[in-house]
């Protein structure tokens, strides 16, 4: 347009007067006022084939249109219209609905003929969003059984969402990703304990279930909390400031110089390790990679997230914590969680259900793991929250245990107890609930004590008890009605207890309900290492 004008402008010079300052004129407001470009007639990502909404919940749709353009959605009988804004975004509101498994459409459209959308085979039931790292990323197809639960998964009222969006340095309103129809066929590369949580909710509730799974393996929460609610939180600020630096100042162009000198010698060292019958030393990562995996302090949530807000779910569920097991990182998790939960719900305008998984037993040296697990026990203070504990179906070798049938299923129970309603049996395993000391005993008391506390297998172990020297001593417990009473006798005046306070624990407490008790302490003694932090954070 502007070449055109200046070309014009050109071959009238030999004009005189007013008829050269006319035409000036026009060429200017056409240079300064461009022709309007329509925008792309869309709807979010997430709203796709396939899909499930949630029933009983208003349910906002959002999409794009041209600015200013009036927009009608058409679903399940109701007809709603709205506007778009001068940048094309528009939203409407569908009224709350009752859970259907009969398939659907929904239509999109304008006055303009050529603005017209149709999603179809659409359900109305249970959503629900998994998000964290790798143990959330772990497939049904690398689960324990997995031929058996293939065979099993010819369940067309589950469908699933794999949000594949990278990370990004700003929130980011477009995603990408895709429902599945669960089958056979598809089941094998979605997240398994969401998948296992929402086959029992299926199976119990009898509703379509959605399950929209987003996390990335090997990263760590800050990385999934908006960077300006990290700043705004005191306890977090430091490391988020000295995290964004950090990523700011990351040279790929030196970082690749060394990658490649370590993996030339990596691939020495392997040459020399097959020649001699050993296994090859561990393969040094590509850190422009994982610094684009992983995509900073925030980044997660602003390319993986931020797209999903405010689509409709009961809940969300979340499996991280093993990219925070340093033990500063496992001090400040315990305001990162909360700040994680607090701030998606507020985002999202509904303080949704949410419940977590707890670090499973795992040999890992050091307090973080312990501090996580504490952590994540500290965060049920929050409303409508719930934890799924693991300490008894890890592999202490793996990071990544293969059980996820008994995760989902631990979930599924607090889902099923306490969001919906249902009896079971117990919603969680015992959580330590307070305690005293008497002359030589500490007294714990339990809640989800259901059908009584119970010792697995033997004895009652994983107890140990300290003085004001704070040196753990092995004790002995017992089980009297909803408490424990811990004595040892290396310690005549106790002041602290503690219970399967270590990364791979030997305990065995658990409730009638078959549920294993938490780990947890009664002291805040920091480690060493962190205990600086810990002054700090407070």
């Amino acid at each position: 347009m502007a070449g055109r004008s200046l070309t014009i402008l050109v071959l009238i010079k030999s004009f005189e007067g007013h008829i050269m300052k006319k035409t000036f004129a026009i060429i200017t407001v056409g240079i300064l006022f461009p022709m309007f470009v329509s925008a792309e007639f869309k709807l979010a990502t997430i709203f796709s084939d396939h899909m499930v909404l949630q029933r009983e919940k208003p349910v906002p749709v959002w999409g794009w249109a041209d600015a200013n353009e009036k927009v009608t959605i058409e679903f399940a009988g109701q007809t709603k219209s709205g506007t778009a804004d001068e940048k094309g975004k528009w939203m409407v509101k569908l009224d709350p609905m009752a859970a259907s498994d009969k398939a659907q459409a929904l239509t999109v459209r304008s006055d303009k003929p050529e603005h017209k959308i149709m999603v179809s085979d659409i359900l109305i039931g249970e959503v629900w969003l998994g998000s964290g790292q790798s143990n959330m990323v772990f497939t049904v197809k690398g689960s324990l059984n997995f031929e058996k639960e293939q065979a099993a998964a010819e369940l067309p009222m589950i469908r699933l969402y794999k949000e594949t969006s990278s990370g990004s340095k700003t929130p980011q309103e477009i995603g990408k990703g895709s429902w599945d129809v669960c089958s056979p066929a598809t089941i094998g590369t979605h997240s398994a304990a969401l998948y296992f949580m929402g086959r029992e909710l299926h199976r119990e509730l009898n509703v379509p279930v959605g399950l929209i799974n987003s996390s990335v393996g090997g990263t760590p929460i800050e990385n999934w909390i908006a960077l300006e609610a990290q700043l705004n939180t005191p306890q977090t600020k430091d490391r988020a400031e000295a995290k964004a630096k950090g990523d700011a100042s990351f040279d790929e162009v030196k970082a690749k110089a060394v990658y490649q000198k370590a993996l030339a010698a990596w691939e020495a060292n392997a040459a020399k390790a097959k020649a001699a019958g050993k296994p090859a030393p561990r393969k040094p990562s590509d850190p422009v990679v994982t610094a684009k995996t992983k995509s900073g302090v925030g980044g997660l949530f602003n390319g993986k997230i931020a797209n999903l807000i405010p689509f409709a779910i009961r809940g969300a569920i979340w499996y991280q914590g093993e990219a925070n097991t340093s033990d500063e990182g496992g001090v400040l998790y315990q305001y990162q969680l909360p700040l994680l939960v607090s701030d998606w719900r507020a985002r999202w305008g509904d303080d949704y259900a949410f419940a977590w998984v707890q670090l499973p037993n795992f040999n890992r040296a050091g307090e973080g793991w312990p501090l996580v697990r504490e952590a994540e026990l500290k965060s049920l203070k929050l409303k409508n929250t719930g934890m799924a504990i693991t300490i008894d179906i890890g592999e202490p070798g793996n990071i990544h245990p293969r059980n996820k049938q008994d995760v989902g299923h631990r979930l599924a129970l607090w889902a099923l107890g306490d969001v919906y309603g249902k009896k079971v049996n117990a919603t969680s395993g015992p959580l330590p609930a307070g305690h005293e000391i008497k002359d030589s005993e500490i007294i714990v008391k339990f809640k989800y004590a259901e059908s009584g506390l119970k010792a697995k297998d033997g004895e009652l172990t994983g107890f140990v008890m300290a003085g004001e020297d704070k040196q753990w001593k092995t004790a002995v417990a017992k089980i009297v009605g909803d408490t424990v009473i811990v004595t040892s006798k290396d310690v005549a005046k106790p002041v602290a207890v503690r219970y399967a306070w270590e990364p791979n624990p030997t305990c065995n407490l658990y409730n009638g309900a078959g549920l294993p008790a938490s780990p947890f302490r009664t002291d805040d003694w920091a480690p060493p290492v962190a205990a600086a932090k810990v002054k700090a954070a407070k």
